[in-house]
């Protein structure tokens, strides 16, 4: 039999040494050494496997639409927000790694999750290394989850070690593994501490072995670094089959669930929710969680709506503009890409004759959301022009729209959905793009107006403004389409 060893090895060229040294002497390059679990093979085995090349059958290949028939059956966790997140729930036989900040509900999903599979005649395994089995049922009782015939279904294994997981699992077949998490995991044939290089790459294999031969479906645990990112090496997240990012203010109620990787399903869908006493709950109407009630019109306040995947979301930007004190003005964001706000920024000054440069300039998504899409342009720069100005936009107003450097605005996908849901939700005016095929959607009890620039947007805003940066030039007024009077 082969026995298992461990070594050394290059990430760089291969080559692989006894003991860690701080330099690959085959290549010479800093610290690429990794443990890694190597198999030194005996004569036997390499008698037995010279007499499999000699009698190997022949390799046939399959066609593509071999198997166009067949589908495989999705493990529907019975939470909408996540199985929406998923591309229709779980895949048997997949890997999920869900990763977030310490404290944002990680594992009490993960424990909800367990408990609404178990509850459908399944068995569950959650295996953890950070908690004992006494701590998790404390967490389950909490949730509520601590009694019934889902909390007998569920199987607690305490402990770090990857080998005993994967006999336990292999031995009960159950139906969904949670191993929380992935860092903490353990392989005995390996001598680094839990959480580095090798270990946490090993562990990850094995478990992948696990669901790949066995058809379980293993979701797994992830810690992040300070910069957000996974912790550990970055093929943990080329092994796993999805990778889904749980964030969101942790003084804040409301959680986001992306996914940054899903092979069997879009990148692009949001789940929220909302942290509460009895764990993660779903939110009934995400797309007005991020809307804030002001008892009076505020400058620097614009609400846009975004697309997440085929969901639209209404969010208040929020935009502050001071005089700097001293020094370079400052430029602060919250939930924005600051290499967009700084472009806005130019463009504002340049096009527009809205000048910002000796300005503190701070803008904020409320709720804690984060977007990077094209349509949050104009509602950030009317945000901007408003502040500057002190002068409120009128309640009820949206805006959707990407600015151009010379200062036109561009159509966005997914215009008409955005109308929609924002009259839906109660909003009367919208500002939107001119450009693009045809004219502006029609939706009844929403005043739809159209504009080419963004000096045009600013001021069908905020009016002409007054001293403060007043808007100069162009003496062209919006057009205006308005939606039929709703009648009744």
């Amino acid at each position: 039999m082969a026995r298992a060893e461990s070594r050394f090895v290059c990430q760089t060229c291969g080559a692989s040494y006894l003991r860690w040294e701080g330099q690959c002497r085959s290549c010479e390059s800093w610290n690429t050494l990794v443990e890694t679990v190597v198999r030194v093979p005996s004569k036997a085995d390499e008698t037995r496997a010279a007499s499999r090349r000699i009698a190997r059958p022949g390799v046939e290949s399959v066609s593509l639409a071999h198997d166009a028939a067949t589908s495989v059956p999705r493990l529907t966790t019975g939470i909408g927000e996540l199985d929406r997140v998923l591309g229709g729930g779980l895949v048997p036989g997949s890997v999920v790694l869900v990763g977030g900040e310490p404290g944002v509900g990680k594992s009490t999903l993960l424990l909800q999750v367990a408990a609404a599979i178990a509850g459908r005649d399944a068995r569950v395994l959650y295996a953890t290394g950070e908690e004992s089995a006494a701590q998790v049922r404390l967490r389950a009782a909490r949730l509520g989850l601590a009694t019934g015939p889902a909390a007998e279904a569920i199987d607690i294994l305490a402990g770090s070690e990857i080998g005993a997981i994967g006999d336990l699992a292999r031995s009960s077949q159950p139906t969904l593994v949670v191993v929380d998490s992935i860092q903490t995991m353990t392989v005995d044939e390996l001598d680094g501490p839990a959480g580095s290089v090798g270990q946490v790459r090993e562990s990850a294999l094995r478990l992948m072995d696990l669901a790949k031969g066995e058809g379980i479906a293993v979701m797994l645990v992830g810690h992040v670094t300070k910069d957000g990112s996974i912790a550990g090496p970055k093929t943990l997240e080329h092994l796993v089959d999805a990778v889904l990012d749980l964030g969101g203010e942790r003084s804040g109620v409301l959680r986001l669930l992306r996914a940054t990787k899903n092979r069997f399903g879009s990148t692009e869908e949001i789940g929220v929710f909302e942290l509460g006493e009895r764990g993660m709950l779903e939110v009934e109407d995400p797309g007005r969680a991020f809307l804030v009630e002001h008892a009076t019109a505020a400058s620097g306040s614009v609400v846009a709506a975004t697309m997440e995947g085929t969901r639209p979301l209404l969010v208040e930007v929020q935009a502050l503009v001071a005089t700097a004190g001293y020094g370079t003005p400052a430029r602060r964001v919250s939930g924005i890409d600051p290499n967009r706000l700084a472009l806005l920024i130019a463009v504002l000054g340049r096009r527009a004759g809205v000048s910002l440069g000796s300005h503190d300039v701070y803008a904020n998504l409320a709720g804690g959301l984060s977007i990077a899409e094209p349509g949050l342009d104009l509602p950030v720069a009317l945000a901007l022009a408003s502040s500057l100005r002190d002068r409120p936009i009128a309640p009820g107003t949206l805006a959707i729209g990407e600015v151009g450097l010379l200062g036109e605005l561009r159509a966005v996908a997914g215009l008409e959905r955005r109308l929609r849901e924002g009259a839906r939700l109660g909003f009367r005016r919208a500002i939107v793009p001119s450009a693009g095929r045809g004219r502006p959607p029609v939706v009844e009890g929403l005043e739809i107006v159209a504009v080419e620039t963004l000096r045009d947007g600013i001021r069908a805003a905020i009016g002409d403004g007054d001293g403060a940066g007043p808007v100069r030039g162009s003496t062209r007024r919006p057009r205006t389409e308005s939606a039929p009077p709703v009648l009744g």
